[in-house]
């Protein structure tokens, strides 16, 4: 069974940084592309920033210059970099990954969510 869980979300100043992790666990063989997306209320979820198993990244024109999407295979792990936070970032951020598990067809995995707040 393949698990993704993210942290590092909370309560941030505009101008503030945070740093999102999702952590993949399970019997995996390979993770393949990485993406993060956001939810925010009233909202559509947003693809905010994704990155390929070469690391090749595009992010959205909203946060392109202030965020930054980074990987470590060998922990399992990706990160987003959050710089410059603006109240306008505010909502529920996920990671969506492509994995590839044994005993399993390569399917995309959601993470719960993890709640960023923006405000003075």
């Amino acid at each position: 069974q393949v698990q993704l869980v993210e942290s590092g979300g909370g309560l941030v100043q505009p101008g503030g940084s945070l740093t999102l992790s999702c952590a993949a666990s399970g019997s995996i063989r390979s993770i393949n592309a990485v993406d993060w997306y956001r939810e925010a209320p009233g909202k559509e979820r947003e693809l905010v920033a994704s990155i390929t198993s070469g690391g090749t990244t595009n992010y959205a024109d909203s946060v392109k210059g202030r965020f930054t999407i980074s990987r470590d295979s060998a922990k399992n792990a990706m990160y987003l970099q959050m710089n410059s936070l603006i109240p306008e970032d505010t909502a529920v951020y996920y990671c969506n990954a492509l994995i590839s598990a044994y005993g399993a067809i390569t399917r995309s995995y959601w993470g719960q969510g993890t709640q960023v707040t923006v405000s003075s």
